[in-house]
């Protein structure tokens, strides 16, 4: 039993992402598309799947992994989403400059750019607050406290940057994805508070990276 529930659960996140990446990838948009805005947005799609991975990891709700795989993969995925968030924004800064100053500076009359844009410096914050952790001697209840704001950010943002967006993703895929998203953060968010209140330590949510 145990093993056929781990392969249902990989086996529905596995469609969780891969359903929207197909959807797109048949789009009609993509005939006027070039091949960098194409990249681009695939990895804007890409990185909407990895935001839904990774609180399913600092959760332990993926079976399989021990505590310690956790952490681990959850670092790994997270420099992937900045990878991913890089070669979004820099494909777009390619096929058009003006529209990504106009985005990076609040200026753009689209009301999806500025959520995204919170959402990738809330991503890139996360990035160099575990970078530099233990040079700038962030105890746990700090980088904790630091990282759950900034996650927070980081969801929000991101769904509602890709909800705005009508694009090459379909619409019912797309939101599907983002429920998802928001269902994994919030109750991540709520069990983990809900285990440090009762004093107790689950072993395969990893408390620290």
């Amino acid at each position: 039993m145990n093993r056929v529930r781990a392969t249902l659960v990989w086996a529905a996140l596995a469609a969780a992402i891969g359903v929207p990446i197909i959807a797109a990838a048949t789009s009609p948009l993509l005939a006027w598309r070039g091949p960098v805005y194409i990249l681009a947005g695939f990895a804007g799609i890409v990185a909407l799947g990895l935001v839904l991975v990774q609180p399913l990891l600092i959760g332990g709700y993926l079976p399989g992994l021990s505590a310690f795989r956790a952490r681990r993969a959850h670092r790994w995925i997270g420099g992937t989403l900045v990878a991913a968030v890089l070669i979004h924004v820099g494909g777009l800064w390619f096929t058009s400059p003006p529209d990504m100053i106009d985005a990076l500076t609040f200026t753009s009359p689209t009301p999806f750019s500025p959520w995204g844009v919170v959402a990738m410096w809330a991503i890139f914050a996360v990035a160099l607050l575990a970078g530099f952790r233990r040079r700038w001697r962030l105890g746990p209840r700090q980088w904790r406290i630091a990282h759950m704001l900034l996650a927070v950010v980081i969801v929000v943002g991101s769904v509602v940057h890709g909800m705005l967006i009508e694009g090459t993703m379909e619409t019912m895929t797309k939101a599907a994805l983002c429920a998802l998203v928001l269902a994994a953060a919030a109750t991540v968010m709520v069990d983990l508070r809900a285990w440090r209140k009762r004093g107790g330590r689950r072993e395969q949510v990893p408390a620290q990276r």
